[in-house]
């Protein structure tokens, strides 16, 4: 299995981090990363990770300037693609089709290719401007799954829901990183 991380400059790089924390884990698994300069900064203000060592949980890095990257094309075959943390900006970009970075062009590729797109808009409050941009992103066959936390596995720490979440993500790619704490009816 091959699959696409885009790393976008909206706050929540942990889920991009823990992604690839994760798919390392996954044996077959190789991963491209493709990060902007805002999600570079992101690391450096919300982890104690420096951007070599997230690079380093990636099979391969790309510049986000490098439009002639094997993940730009669609006969480069992969299995998808998830941008986590996934901004307003790149939402934006990713939902118009407009292809002047690398992350937003493997977006595209990954679409046009009938191929799955996760996105993970960490925005909020929401306009009725990225309402519609998700609604059009969801029309062109992306998936957003925005981190909501899930109350019923009782979480006791942020490093819980942040986990649950991306097992949630991964799940969609038939991965099972054993991560996610599995709904279970009350008896009784």
């Amino acid at each position: 299995m091959r699959l696409i991380i885009g790393m976008s400059g909206a706050s929540g790089v942990i889920y991009g981090v823990r992604l690839l924390q994760a798919l390392r884990e996954q044996p077959g698994v190789e991963t491209h990363l493709v990060a902007t300069d805002a999600a570079r900064l992101n690391i450096s203000l919300e982890t104690d990770l420096g951007f070599d060592e997230v690079k380093a949980l990636a099979d391969h890095c790309h510049s986000n300037k490098d439009i002639s990257a094997n993940i730009a094309s669609g006969s480069f075959r992969t299995d998808g693609m998830i941008v986590a943390p996934c901004s307003i900006r790149a939402l934006s970009a990713i939902a118009h089709c407009h292809s002047a970075s690398l992350l937003s062009r493997a977006a595209d590729v990954t679409l046009k290719e009938c191929r799955r797109l996760v996105l993970v808009p960490r925005e909020t409050p929401l306009h009725a401007g990225h309402c519609e941009i998700m609604l059009k992103a969801a029309r062109n066959g992306a998936v957003l799954v925005p981190p909501m936390p899930a109350h019923y596995i009782r979480p006791q720490s942020v490093d819980e829901l942040v986990d649950h979440h991306v097992g949630r993500i991964l799940d969609l790619f038939g991965i099972d990183a054993q991560l996610v704490k599995r709904w279970k009816a009350r008896q009784g």
